[in-house]
């Protein structure tokens, strides 16, 4: 057991959930694919083999690592491709869908030229999301990502082979069932002219209570509307959730003003930045949530090991006083969490230099591939 702080995976509690992501895909005759800005540990990738075929990119870094260690070509998406970065997705990817027209009329050309088949979608923003924090929704008024209906022309120009909708965050099936209401009535009279429909992330068919039973009757349904049609979806929760913990020790316990503080080992701002950020309070193991002004024994605010004043995040109750050393566990640690503490979407870490009084400029230290990929071996 590696001392703490320290991400687990359970390989039982990962297996577990990606043989229900397997069946669903085949039962619904659709292709479940990992999203990598949720899980990116490309150690656990020989397992994952073992169930689907593909992944989901959004930058440079991801698709590699799809290629290069999960063995396949990457489905990628970018918000905005470059002309520096565009001919690494290209060497990487077999499905390329663009934010706006104006990015496919810019670099479909290249795809042409590519090594290997190339299919270039387009990504649609149906105007309806029933994400209820704004940080996370792709599809609030004034949105950077996707296409309005009002937008596209009648016929589709050439080389656009699929849409991509994205509107989802942990959602369950019936959430779904009203999105795809939404998607046709504003973008069905272009499905004829597509191959490919991708319906995105944030299909939590993992969680317990998540009706997999309607989800794969809804898209069946879809099938018999849409028979040519091959849907694809890219969660990235459902393949990691509930699959790991993050363990921390007591490092000093202080009270001011009659709230105690257990001091730990790990922060959330270093170690669980998507907890301020959601924001959410996450399950301690053998603590019970509390509520804001609680009154009871053992109550104890856990707090980060950084100098960041609001590095903590709520209260929970023990069933005993906590004492310096002792283990925490927090729960349900593993997607997204072990990502955000590194290089989300793997967006690279800029670059740091020093300009010289005598006006050259030094680069001190660039970031790599290498940087994200975290060597494991």
């Amino acid at each position: 057991m590696p001392s703490p702080p320290c991400y687990i995976v359970e390989e039982q509690l990962l297996r577990r959930n990606l043989s229900l992501i397997k069946d669903v895909a085949e039962r619904a005759d659709v292709e479940v694919i990992l999203a990598f800005k949720a899980f990116a540990l490309w150690k656990t990738f020989p397992i994952f083999r073992e169930y689907i075929s593909h992944t989901t990119a959004s930058s440079p870094y991801e698709a590699r690592l799809a290629y290069e260690e999960f063995g396949s070509y990457a489905h990628s998406y970018s918000p905005a491709y470059t002309e520096d970065n565009f001919p690494e997705f290209l060497r990487c990817s077999n499905h390329i869908t663009f934010n706006s027209l104006s990015q496919f009329a810019r670099f479909y050309q290249q795809t042409l030229a590519a090594d290997h088949p190339v299919s270039c979608g387009i990504r649609v923003n149906p105007e309806y999301s029933e994400i209820e924090t704004e940080l996370y929704n792709p599809c609030a008024p004034g949105s950077r990502f996707g296409v309005t209906s009002d937008s596209l022309p009648d016929q589709l120009p050439e080389g656009i082979r699929g849409f991509h909708c994205h509107c989802h965050c942990e959602d369950d099936s019936y959430t779904l069932e009203r999105t795809l209401e939404h998607l046709e009535a504003k973008y069905g009279r272009w499905f004829a002219q597509l191959r490919w429909l991708n319906l995105g992330g944030g299909h939590l068919m993992t969680r317990r209570d998540y009706d997999t039973g309607h989800l794969i009757s809804l898209l069946n349904a879809l099938h018999s509307r849409y028979p040519h049609l091959r849907i694809i979806l890219e969660p990235g929760s459902a393949f990691a959730w509930q699959t790991g913990t993050l363990v921390a020790h007591v490092v000093d316990i202080v009270e001011n003003n009659g709230i105690k503080t257990a001091i730990l080992d790990v922060s959330f701002a270093c170690h669980m930045p998507d907890c301020l950020e959601m924001p959410y309070q996450p399950e301690v193991r053998n603590a019970r949530i509390c509520r804001d002004g609680e009154n009871a024994p053992n109550i104890y605010r856990l707090g980060g090991n950084s100098c960041l004043s609001g590095d903590f995040i709520g209260c929970w109750q023990f069933d005993h006083r906590l004492e310096t050393g002792e283990e925490i566990v927090f729960e349900d640690m593993i997607h997204y969490t072990t990502v955000k503490t590194h290089m989300f979407n793997g967006i690279p870490h800029p670059a740091i230099a020093i300009r010289r009084m005598d006006g050259t400029t030094e680069l001190l230290r660039e970031f790599t591939y290498e940087d994200y990929k975290l060597r494991m071996d």
